[in-house]
């Protein structure tokens, strides 16, 4: 579950959604499907690179419904393991 070499890579990226220049933070998923419970973060593999803003915009579901923000979430992460390739 824990990827220290892929969080490393991460936080090297610029955020995906705004394109902020490194470094990023690693945004994990907030899905049960990648592994996230109470206390819990997500699986390393689910992560993505988000500026502090983005990263607070998306953890806050401010302006996407849950189902946006999966189908978001999803986009970005293809996105990022592309990015990584």
């Amino acid at each position: 579950m824990r990827d220290n070499k892929r969080l490393i890579a991460i936080r090297k990226l610029p955020c995906v959604r705004c394109g902020w220049d490194a470094p990023s933070e690693a945004a994990h998923s907030n899905f049960s499907e990648h592994g996230k419970g109470r206390g819990i973060k997500a699986a390393d593999q689910y992560t993505i690179p988000l500026c502090r803003l983005c990263h607070a915009w998306f953890d806050g579901y401010v302006h996407l419904t849950r189902e946006q923000s999966k189908d978001w979430f999803k986009r970005m992460l293809d996105k990022t393991n592309r990015m990584l390739s």
